[in-house]
């Protein structure tokens, strides 16, 4: 299954942090914050202005960015986390 996101929406699929410390300890998923960089998957054509003109988007697919950890609404699609938010929410990308 796919998902295409209208408007100014963006698909993103999170990346889980690492699973130990620099030091070597071991975090448990307990103890894990939510992520808040993920992999754009899927971008919307944009939204219109009032003159009825389409703006598009300053992030493209592949793009890794960075989001506030409440962003977006989550939704699994085929067994996977994909978070769904406008481009507003995105904080940056990473180069």
């Amino acid at each position: 299954m796919s998902i295409r996101p209208l408007q100014d929406r963006i698909a993103v699929e999170p990346i889980e942090e690492e699973d130990t410390t620099a030091g070597g300890i071991i975090i448990p998923d307990t103890a894990k914050e939510k992520p808040n960089q993920g992999k754009v998957l899927a971008v919307g054509p944009g939204r219109k202005s009032d003159s009825g003109e389409r703006i598009t988007l300053d992030i493209k697919e592949g793009d890794t960015v960075l989001y506030s950890k409440w962003a977006g609404t989550e939704l699994t699609l085929d067994g996977k986390t994909v978070l769904v938010m406008r481009e507003s929410d995105v904080m940056g990308v990473i180069e």
